[in-house]
């Protein structure tokens, strides 16, 4: 029987993600596994807007607000399953193309088990440049468990 001792859960902090995320709440309450709970912040702000550029400090300033939020965000979305007091839950953060950032993730901390979530927060953009949980299900040395929402219609 397959028996993951560590989980890595992508979230984007979409109701999808919530969803993935209680999936490996379940799996690791019953073989004790670990769950790390990742959220990838993209490492790209547009400092140009048509001839005015911004200033170097402001571009900081929302990268440094930015993983404030995100860490914030992690611990919320902990809080709010009960499910997760049973299981020890690691939050972590990084910075980057987040299917890039998650397999990185999933290697470094000998991932045994990723479950995502089909969708997450690009809505129509994932059928032009491709979405993230495929990426990371056509490249990851582990398994992947792709989370699908059962109410979404998908396009025919």
């Amino acid at each position: 029987m397959f028996d993951p001792k560590n989980i890595l859960v992508p979230t984007d902090f979409s109701e999808d993600s919530d969803r993935a995320f209680l999936t490996a709440l379940d799996i690791a309450g019953k073989g004790g596994s670990r769950i790390f709970l990742l959220h990838v912040i993209s490492g790209t702000v547009q400092r140009y807007v048509s001839d005015y550029c911004i200033d170097e400090g402001i571009v900081e300033r929302v990268l440094s607000e930015g993983v404030v939020y995100s860490n914030e965000k992690l611990r919320e979305t902990i809080a709010r399953f009960p499910e997760s007091r049973a299981v020890k839950v690691i939050p972590d953060l990084r910075k980057g193309q987040p299917h890039e950032e998650i397999l990185k993730e999933a290697s470094e901390r000998k991932i045994d088990l990723i479950v995502i979530a089909s969708h997450g927060k690009a809505g129509l953009r994932k059928y032009f440049i491709g979405s993230v949980a495929e990426k990371v299900m056509k490249e990851a040395k582990c398994p992947v468990l792709l989370i699908r929402n059962p109410e979404r219609k998908e396009a025919s």
